[in-house]
């Protein structure tokens, strides 16, 4: 594409912060320490988490960059950035997650394929662009469309990324036509986080960012977008990001008999807290988030100071100074919530987190029911261990 590139290797990667985690080194994906995640409701662009297919696109000339739309009747159609910055700008608050966000401790239970991921996969931003309804009604697709006149019901994204899986090809995936085009949605194409222009491993100069939604469908560096009859058949949306059974594994797997991941369920984990620590004994303090996929807010965090015998309910909050209620139109319906919660800790211990979403949807208690081959949608109840000494680590 002019103006926009992929190298083919990773000599022109972006600078990170020396305190993340490094999962993998080439492609680059990490994630910030868990006390680095919860430090404020908005996450600073430095520590959210970076998860990356292939080398980082190249921006070489910002003029020349545009987006090419297919599938409408006619010639393709390109939109170049004075074009999106011409369409109405939204913010929206939006958790990103990661689906194999706490894939490690699942392969603890049986070994998984995948980036081993702790529980920092996930972030809250920011995002400002133009709703994708408002562009693909400028291409002639009314909003809230369910289906095109020529029968096409879903909208593939394309990525200038390369990524072995696809044999050096792009990076593709898609989301339904009806979620596209409804403005409810809130899908964007974004060119802003946090209210600067997106670095580099974030998607600089557009990517899509799908909310309530796993990660896997917002695509970066975008560089096309098809209207299409049937949904993706790319590698990500075919043979990967699907939730099978405990049963099935590597010599038994059917990829067509399983739909594509598309919301993420409800999730929460401790991040005040490692994985185990040593305290004094006394009272502390218990941080961490919550969230849920499909704009289902936050009902309820429960703490367990017991391993899950009793039970208290920890506060919740959103922006500073504003009460949070879920599924209120004041809360940011498509972020996650930080919960926190104070209980003496006389005894070596678990500490246990588990949340509810508005629609009644809680965590599983244990890991072993939703085991899956790919490590994807760990979303057990989340538990660290305390053990009382006479100096903290």
């Amino acid at each position: 594409m002019p103006g926009l590139r992929g190298p083919s290797d990773y000599s022109q990667e972006p600078s990170r912060h020396p305190s993340l985690a490094i999962n993998a080194k080439e492609p680059f994906n990490a994630e910030p320490r868990r006390r680095d995640l919860v430090s404020s409701y908005i996450t600073p662009v430095e520590f959210f988490y970076k998860r990356n297919h292939g080398p980082i696109p190249v921006v070489d000339d910002l003029d020349k960059y545009s987006v090419s739309i297919t599938g409408l009747r006619g010639s393709a159609i390109d939109l170049f950035m004075k074009d999106i910055w011409k369409l109405p700008k939204y913010n929206v608050t939006a958790t990103i997650q990661c689906a194999g966000n706490r894939r490690t401790a699942m392969s603890k239970t049986r070994p998984v394929k995948g980036v081993g991921w702790d529980v920092a996969a996930i972030g809250n931003a920011v995002w400002g662009g133009a709703k994708l309804a408002d562009v693909l009604a400028l291409v002639g697709i009314p909003n809230s469309s369910r289906v095109t006149p020529s029968g096409q019901k879903h909208v593939e994204f394309v990525s200038i990324d390369k990524c072995k899986e696809e044999n050096g090809g792009p990076y593709t995936a898609s989301i339904p036509l009806i979620q596209a085009t409804n403005p409810e949605s809130d899908v964007l194409l974004a060119y802003e986080m946090n209210g600067e222009t997106l670095n580099r491993d974030h998607g600089y100069p557009l990517r899509v960012i799908v909310p309530g939604v796993i990660g896997a469908r917002s695509v970066k560096w975008l560089d096309s977008i098809n209207i299409i009859v049937e949904e993706c058949q790319g590698f990500f949306t075919q043979r990967d990001y699907k939730m099978f059974p405990p049963s099935v594994d590597w010599d038994n797997i059917s990829w067509p008999t399983r739909r594509p991941q598309m919301d993420f369920p409800v999730q929460s984990a401790i991040c005040s807290l490692e994985d185990a620590n040593l305290v004094k004994p006394g009272k502390i303090t218990i941080k961490g988030y919550a969230a849920s996929g499909g704009g289902r807010g936050i009902e309820r965090v429960d703490v367990s100071i017991d391993g899950g015998k009793t039970w208290i309910e920890a506060s919740k909050s959103q922006k500073s100074g504003a009460p949070y209620i879920s599924d209120h139109e004041s809360s940011d319906k498509w972020a996650w919530v930080l919960f926190e919660a104070e209980a003496n800790i006389p005894q070596s211990t678990e500490i246990v987190a588990k949340a509810v979403d508005v629609a009644g949807n809680v965590q599983p208690e244990n890991v072993d029911a939703i085991w899956n081959l790919r490590g994807i949608l760990n979303t057990s109840w989340h538990r660290v261990q305390v053990r009382i000494g006479h100096s903290n680590l």
